[in-house]
């Protein structure tokens, strides 16, 4: 996780949404545990409450479990669920404003392909 913070969201926040990325790009995987509470505070010089707030969140959101005594761990299923929000999300908020854009400079779906290409 980047230790930089953007100062227009809550730091509990950032932190889950650096996890759920984690999630979605396969760094963190469904069985495996989450840092402590007190490491993650420590290495990003924040409150632990702060961490174990967005760690709370996550387990709101039935993405991780606690296991008394162990910690925090990825549930079966996380990143399939999350996949299905984000993909919710991505064509309901990002596509309508990304296909204004492409309708606006008269782009055709054979530019868009040759670009991907390229990079």
């Amino acid at each position: 996780m980047s230790q930089e913070w953007n100062a227009n969201q809550p730091i509990y926040r950032q932190i889950r949404e650096r996890i759920i990325a984690m999630i979605l790009d396969g760094v963190l995987n469904e069985g495996d545990s989450l840092p402590s509470v007190r490491t993650v505070a420590a290495e990003y010089r924040v409150n632990p409450l702060t961490v174990l707030k967005a760690y709370q969140q996550l387990a709101d959101e039935d993405l991780v479990e606690k296991r008394r005594g162990l910690g925090m761990f990825i549930n079966t299923g996380a990143r399939a669920s999350l996949l299905t929000a984000e993909r919710r999300r991505f064509l309901s908020e990002e596509w309508p404003v990304i296909t204004a854009t492409i309708e606006r400079l008269g782009l055709t779906p054979q530019d868009l392909l040759t670009s991907a290409k390229e990079h």
